[in-house]
């Protein structure tokens, strides 16, 4: 018989650091004397109440470990146990070796591993790519592990108000260790997964390597208003794709999207008919959490009693570059999911 995979666990890690938008503009006054800073910005442009951070001696591998080992924990198995281990992160702690080999030896896991990257929706390109490989039967339980230090990425220093217009969104990053476990099934549990692109968009958000790209702009570049165009089209796209495959986004109880704002989310809820209150809102009280975003809404979902087996749910991911995917989920583990 035909292996299906499932996500059988989901754990997120909160590092214990908090910075509420006024601290952050506080901040940035002082770095940036030149600039009016209007109290109140980072809430009405972005709906940022706080976000998380971590201490500076904390890195990404620490976030996915910790998250890691949370989800074997809450599902009884061993290192031994895991079969691969896939690190799938826009922060990263090194360019080589892949970060999974850290992760993996901070957790004592000996099984293969390797990186999987592509901006925020690294975790559902993962899933992808376990999916695949439980079906093929290469592999039979493979562990995810996604750890964002995004809050490391603010540009504190801005000369202009044309220069703040694409930095400000850097101040809303977050940090964050998230982990989900996929296992070999007799029943699917990831039913169906549509990935698309439209790499014309790659200029609207970058991060330049200093050391491959020298004399190109340094820090985190975020063109908000152009980053939103690059996404048109491939919202109609997932919209047709899902009545292809009998699913009307109003009708689905549980949806996870990546936030990147609030008014982000507004939109994207507007323009593919998703009904708001089926969102589990995390942005406000964490910020930007690029990859985690989606499995930390699965985490919170299932803590507040919101994941049920049986359950139809939908993943949206929305990436710079820009990417888009839709996975539709049949839920099948049970009990709730720690945090």
């Amino acid at each position: 018989m035909s292996a299906y995979s499932q996500i059988t666990q989901v754990a997120v890690h909160f590092p214990e650091g908090r910075q509420t938008s006024q601290a952050i503009e506080d901040r940035l006054r002082e770095h940036s004397p030149a600039l009016r800073i209007r109290p109140g910005l980072l809430y009405r442009m972005y709906g940022l109440q706080e976000r998380i951070v971590a201490d500076q001696g904390v890195l990404p591998s620490d976030l996915a470990s910790h998250a890691g080992r949370r989800a074997l924990a809450q599902a009884g198995l061993e290192p031994g146990d895991v079969d691969l281990l896939v690190f799938a992160s826009v922060s990263a702690d090194v360019q080589e070796p892949a970060n999974a080999h850290i992760v993996a030896a901070k957790m004592g896991l000996t099984c293969p591993v390797f990186d999987v990257s592509n901006a925020c929706n690294s975790v559902l390109n993962a899933l992808e790519v376990a999916d695949a490989l439980i079906r093929c039967g290469r592999y039979r339980r493979i562990l995810i592990t996604c750890g964002e230090t995004l809050s490391r990425l603010s540009r504190w220093t801005m000369t202009s108000r044309q220069e703040m217009r694409t930095a400000l969104a850097s101040m809303t990053g977050g940090d964050i260790g998230a982990a989900l476990l996929v296992e070999a099934a007799a029943e699917p549990g990831m039913i169906a997964s549509t990935f698309m692109a439209n790499s014309t968009g790659w200029p609207a958000a970058t991060l330049y390597n200093p050391h491959h790209a020298p004399g190109l702009p340094r820090g985190l570049d975020i063109d908000s208003e152009q980053l939103l165009a690059s996404f048109l089209g491939l919202d109609t796209r997932a919209v047709q794709w899902l009545k292809e495959h009998d699913t009307d986004p109003g009708e689905l109880s549980l949806v996870c999207v990546h936030q990147p704002s609030v008014p982000f989310v507004n939109t994207f809820c507007e323009r593919l008919g998703v009904r708001p209150d089926t969102v589990v809102p995390t942005f406000p009280h964490t910020g930007n959490v690029a990859a985690a975003t989606l499995p930390l809404q699965l985490a919170l979902a299932g803590e507040r009693g919101r994941l049920r087996p049986g359950m139809k749910i939908a993943l949206f991911g929305l990436a710079s570059g820009a990417s888009g995917a839709v996975m539709l989920i049949n839920w099948t583990a049970s009990g709730e999911q720690a945090l």
